[in-house]
C-alpha cells in the first residue's frame, strides 16, 4: 500500500464530546496525544517537540474554558497536508482576550500568550450555545 493509499485511511478529523469536571484537561491531552500518535507516527526531535507544543496548547485553552468558559464540551481535531488544527468549544459567548498585560513572573495568564507564541494561527468564533477557540500549528507531511 502506497502513502497516498494509507492517508485515505486514516480519518482527518476528529470530534470529542466532553463532559466538564475534574481531569478533563488531562483527557484533552490523552485523546490529542493518541490522535497524534496515530496520523504522524512522532519520530525524530522535531516532531517531539510539535507534540510537545500541541499538548501544552490543548492544556491552556481547555483550562481556558473550564475557567472562563462554564466548562469545555468538545474537543476537534483537524488535519490537512502540513497543518494541524484544534477547536474546543464551551457555553461561553464572551471572546478570550488577556486580562492584564503579560508578566512572565506570573503564576498564570499565560495561556493566550503562549497560543500567540507556539501556533501559527489562533482565534475564536461564536457559536449559538458559545463560542470555540481554536488554533492552527504546521506538523511536518
Amino acid at each position: 500500500m502506497d502513502r497516498a493509499q494509507k492517508e485515505r485511511l486514516v480519518p482527518h478529523s476528529r470530534r470529542f464530546p466532553l463532559k466538564g469536571g475534574p481531569g478533563v484537561v488531562g483527557q484533552c491531552r490523552d485523546l490529542t496525544r493518541q490522535v497524534l500518535d496515530e496520523w504522524y507516527r512522532p519520530s525524530g526531535p522535531t516532531a517531539g517537540m510539535i507534540t510537545a507544543d500541541v499538548l501544552l496548547l490543548v492544556s491552556e485553552i481547555v483550562t481556558n474554558a473550564c475557567l472562563h468558559g462554564g466548562a469545555p464540551t468538545e474537543l476537534r481535531l483537524d488535519r490537512a497536508p502540513g497543518r494541524l488544527w484544534v477547536q474546543v468549544s464551551d457555553s461561553s459567548p464572551e471572546q478570550p482576550r488577556p486580562r492584564s498585560r503579560h508578566r512572565a513572573a506570573r503564576a498564570h495568564g499565560h495561556g493566550l500568550y503562549l497560543l500567540q507564541r507556539l501556533s501559527a494561527a489562533w482565534g475564536w468564533m461564536p457559536r449559538d450555545t458559545g463560542k470555540v477557540v481554536w488554533f492552527m500549528v504546521r506538523v511536518p507531511d
